[in-house]
């Protein structure tokens, strides 16, 4: 399904009951909402879910330029607008978990209970020249050179040579991700802060992080900065959690919204 949202089109997708709590699901760079696959088919009897692809990735608009989390935040706002959802618990991994929490600085009467994953609350000097790095590639010779090396970053070696499977679908999802939205993102990821607002977030939080993740030192920040804040740790997981680990993650997050 797609909707004018923000002066794009964003494409969406929604399953679950009617009348069933809101729950949305943000995805990472360099990926679409395919990736929820594992926890829509668990939690879709409890819950009306909604994932959307991010600015520039799947099915939604790529606009020229780079992007920041200011202008994602308003495409989830305008799409929460467009759909008439009044408030949803949030679940975002990676960019999309810095998508969630920048929403619900900004929202924060629009989010019930908040879940980032494997996600950091600023980028630094060593980040942004990684990410400018892979920029002038993707200008260059477009996605193609950094299909197989974001993926291996994604996934610890054993896991790849275990579940080669999934690691090609990783792939596939990367190969796919329009230039235009990939450069626009990383544009976001390269250049920002969440630090100052992180102490005001009052949603219930639980932050998910694979151990073998490099976000973890973030993710602790962010749980420290978080007051009340909880970390759900995958023990061996890498940086897409959800796709290493589905019944881990899912029960996790499932445990978290099902507490009162």
């Amino acid at each position: 399904m797609r909707v004018k949202a923000n002066g794009i089109n964003i494409n969406y997708q929604i399953d679950g009951p009617e009348g069933a709590p809101w729950l949305a699901f943000s995805n990472s760079l360099a990926t679409n909402l395919s990736m929820w696959d594992e926890q829509v088919a668990a939690l879709k009897k409890s819950f009306r879910i909604l994932r959307y692809d991010q600015r520039g990735h799947g099915g939604t608009e790529a606009t020229d330029g780079r992007y920041n989390f200011d202008l994602l935040v308003a495409d989830v706002a305008a799409l929460f607008d467009a759909l008439s959802i009044k408030r949803a618990h949030f679940a975002g991994i990676s960019m999309g978990g810095m998508t969630a929490l920048a929403f619900a600085q900004r929202h924060p009467q629009r989010v019930d209970r908040l879940i980032p994953c494997d996600c950091g609350p600023a980028s630094s000097p060593a980040s942004a020249q990684q990410w400018e790095e892979r920029i002038a590639i993707a200008e260059k010779q477009g996605m193609e050179p950094l299909v197989d090396a974001t993926a291996r970053r994604w996934f610890p070696p054993e896991f790849i040579e275990a579940h080669p499977d999934v690691f090609q679908r990783a792939c596939e999802m990367i190969r796919k991700t329009p230039v235009k939205g990939f450069i626009g993102c990383a544009g976001a990821l390269a250049n920002y802060d969440l630090r100052p607002e992180l102490a005001g977030i009052k949603a219930p939080t639980l932050l998910i992080v694979g151990t073998k993740d490099a976000t973890v030192p973030g993710i602790k920040a962010i749980n420290a900065a978080v007051p009340g804040s909880k970390v759900a740790e995958l023990e061996g997981a890498g940086h897409l959690s959800n796709l290493e680990q589905p019944a881990n993650f899912t029960r996790a997050l499932q445990d978290f919204l099902a507490a009162h």
